[in-house]
């Protein structure tokens, strides 16, 4: 093919080989370079990766480590405890059986004294009646036989040592004194060890389910750490109801009777190092008040929660996991001020509730957010401002589109790399996405399409994309839909779409180890290629 010149006047001037080779071998030159440049780019995202897990791996050996540190020396205090208290009870026991040795002896002594002297009595008594008969007038006839001996009528004299009772400073009294001791020490081990029937103890974990309690139980055990009244028909807590057990870690009240009304307003006042609070399965319609600000984990699923208001979590600055699905909560029964002093929170549920919107106010430490099961419509420009390290989004089973995600909503986050909006009433896969995206869920979608260079602007790159059960079919796919994912696609899966060949683009993905592409349409191999 000849040039066509500028000027239509200037003669066609055909382009000799050597130019012609010269053109070829740039384009040649400037195609290696970019491969080069891509290689590159490509080994310095592995080599972050790398970094990334490398350092992620030391930080969870780290945290194993001083996680196993840390059970290693509670179990070592608590076979301590266990031992000094089998201890103590030893020798509890053992004063206890001297003691018992000790009063028998001294019953048998004392036994044997009454015994001595009522036999002495006697005798002496039998000796007087002998002596006045023979003093007495010649004339007194002797008395008869049985007229010698007690009569079996009369009240026989009571030895003086059988009435003894014993002066300060002798050693019975002591005795005595020290098995009182004894029986109330084991008096009060045993008050203390006495639970409700079908109670359990176990070192410093007391465990009542389903033991049909409909009371708070009673108890006195300081030392307890966990409690456990999970599957009881419990409707109420009283005030005091951990004045006995004030040093509790953990709480589990799951599947009771409880209402709001029925806890008392400072029933967990007393407790000081309340970490994990469960009381899901109840019939709570607000969040419970004056909670420990100790608390670090607090679930309240499936109750009856109305509303969230501004002082609900006052305090609460320790707390790290927030779990409040199946209620009854939406964007206008919840304060925007409400999360504001959970300044620690990584981790929050609001699953199965009515919220039509992403609930405002966020807490800046947040990390991961679930939303499933919801009527969620749109995403704000907004919404996601303030939650800069949130790294995973769950948004399954609600009612989004393309069209209703704002275009920054989180397009320049940082740290975002989950995102699962499946089953929802998407047609294509959303633009705008993370640039920080590694794992996208679109599985249950009505998508038809994916956009040309859609996946462009991501770095490090997209490596899981799950696109199962859609409306896909061989001309939503684009060559330029997978644009910026050639390198970094791990996985895909397009599953149960209407795909009638293997899509434009996967021959190109250098790093995949799993492509899904069952239930579809195709009937042959299309002739695909890599270019090298």
């Amino acid at each position: 093919m000849e040039p066509v010149p500028s000027d239509p006047s200037e003669p066609i001037v055909p382009l000799t080989q050597k130019e012609i080779q010269g053109i070829l071998w740039r384009e040649e030159e400037e195609h290696r370079q970019e491969e080069e440049r891509l290689r590159k780019k490509d080994e310095a995202r592995k080599k972050r990766r790398r970094e990334r897990k490398e350092q992620e791996e030391r930080q969870r050996k780290m945290i194993e480590a001083r996680r196993r540190e840390e059970e290693e020396a509670l179990r070592l205090q608590l076979k301590k405890e266990e031992e000094e208290w089998r201890r103590q009870i030893e020798e509890a026991e053992e004063r206890r059986r001297q003691a018992e040795e000790s009063m028998r002896e001294e019953e048998k002594r004392i036994e044997e004294e009454r015994r001595r002297q009522e036999e002495e009595e006697q005798e002496k008594e039998a000796k007087e009646e002998v002596e006045v008969w023979l003093r007495g007038d010649v004339f007194q006839m002797p008395p008869k036989k049985e007229e010698l001996l007690p009569s079996s009528s009369s009240p026989i004299p009571t030895p003086p040592a059988a009435t003894h009772e014993l002066k300060e400073g002798e050693p019975g009294e002591v005795e005595e004194h020290e098995t009182e001791d004894i029986e109330d020490e084991e008096e009060e081990v045993g008050s203390r060890r006495s639970l409700p029937a079908g109670c359990d103890i176990s070192d410093v974990t007391v465990t009542c389910e389903n033991a049909k309690l409909i009371h708070f139980p009673p108890l006195s055990v300081p030392e307890l750490k966990s409690l456990s009244l999970e599957g009881n028909n419990i409707s109420s807590i009283p005030a005091g109801a951990f004045n006995g057990i004030p040093n509790l870690e953990w709480i589990n009240l799951k599947k009771n009777k409880l209402t709001s009304a029925g806890i008392d307003p400072k029933a967990f006042t007393a407790l000081k190092t309340l970490r994990r609070l469960y009381l899901d399965e109840n019939l709570l319609d607000a969040v419970p008040s004056d909670l420990p600000s100790t608390l670090q984990e607090l679930k309240i699923n499936e109750n009856k929660l109305r509303g969230i208001d501004e002082n609900s979590f006052q305090d609460l600055s320790s707390l790290v996991i927030l779990e409040l699905e199946g209620n009854l909560l939406s964007e206008g029964n919840v304060d925007p001020w409400a999360f504001a002093p959970l300044i620690q929170l990584s981790y929050l549920r609001l699953g199965r509730n009515h919220f039509r919107t992403v609930p405002q106010g966020l807490p800046k430490s947040l990390l991961e957010l679930y939303l499933e099961n919801n009527l969620i419509e749109e995403i704000s420009e907004t919404v996601f401002n303030r939650t800069t390290n949130l790294n995973l989004v769950s948004l399954r089973h609600n009612k989004l589109d393309e069209t209703k995600i704002a275009p920054m909503a989180w397009f320049n986050h940082r740290n975002l790399e989950s995102i699962d909006l499946s089953h929802n009433e998407l047609y294509l896969v959303p633009s705008y996405l993370p640039k920080s995206l590694v794992h996208l869920v679109l599985v249950g979608n009505n998508i038809e399409r994916i956009p040309g260079y859609i996946f462009a602007h991501m770095d490090p790159g997209l490596e899981y994309l799950y696109l199962s059960f859609n409306k896909l079919d061989g001309e939503g796919i684009e060559p330029e839909s997978f644009f910026g994912a050639y390198h970094s696609m791990t996985e895909m899966c397009l599953d149960h779409n209407q795909l009638v060949h293997v899509p434009l683009g996967v021959s190109e993905m250098t790093s995949l180890h799993l492509l899904r592409l069952d239930n579809n349409r195709i009937r042959y191999r299309a002739n695909i290629y890599r270019v090298f």
